[in-house]
């Protein structure tokens, strides 16, 4: 079996710019783009907190799986449960039409 290395990958940036040139592909992306933008500032809130997904949990009453399904895109939580992950992080969840 190989061993992978650094050099062996391809920088994500070169990645993203090859597939937003497929505009199948950007449209795609363009429609989940808020979703990942959520993952995303949740998880770096997170770890900003030094947290772990089961401490997140236990903060806020539920499983760590339940926080991991988030993360992974695999939930669709309730205004309700966004709230609690943002008093755990003592943040203020904003969310707006543009």
């Amino acid at each position: 079996m190989k061993k992978y290395t650094l050099k062996d990958y391809i920088p994500w940036s070169e990645i993203e710019k090859k597939w937003l040139a497929d505009p199948k592909f950007k449209v795609a992306f363009d429609e989940l783009q808020p979703e990942y933008d959520l993952i995303c500032q949740m998880i770096d809130k997170r770890l900003e907190k030094k947290m772990t997904q089961k401490d997140l949990a236990d903060k806020i009453g539920t499983k760590q799986s339940a926080i991991s399904r988030l993360e992974s895109g695999d939930a669709n939580p309730s205004f309700k449960f966004l709230k609690k992950v943002a008093k755990a992080f003592d943040a203020k969840l904003v969310i707006q039409f543009k």
